[in-house]
């Protein structure tokens, strides 16, 4: 990978937007909308899943970057993905 493309800020901005894409590709490919209308009560811990599996993207490209020495993309993808972590733990408390 060229030196240019090895930024944090890239990094950061593909942890944030990947798992928010692959969460609302995997609710509408798998017709989850009705479904996570009806669980009223257990909507936080349907999210908490949710979140928790939007999130395994990142961990493959962190894989993937790290194994191409871009060092400070991967490092980005995992300080993009703590926010979903984060909430992912939070939703399941």
């Amino acid at each position: 990978m060229p030196e240019r493309f090895d930024q944090y800020w890239i990094g950061i901005a593909l942890g944030l937007i990947m798992p928010a894409v692959f969460g609302w590709l995997y609710i509408d490919h798998f017709n989850l909308w009705p479904s996570m209308r009806m669980f009223g009560t257990g909507l936080s811990q349907t999210w908490s899943k949710l979140l928790f599996v939007s999130v395994f993207p990142d961990l493959a490209f962190i894989f993937v970057f790290y194994a191409a020495d871009a060092w400070k993309v991967s490092k980005g993808l995992l300080v993009g993905a703590m926010p979903y972590i984060i909430a992912s733990v939070y939703f399941t408390l």
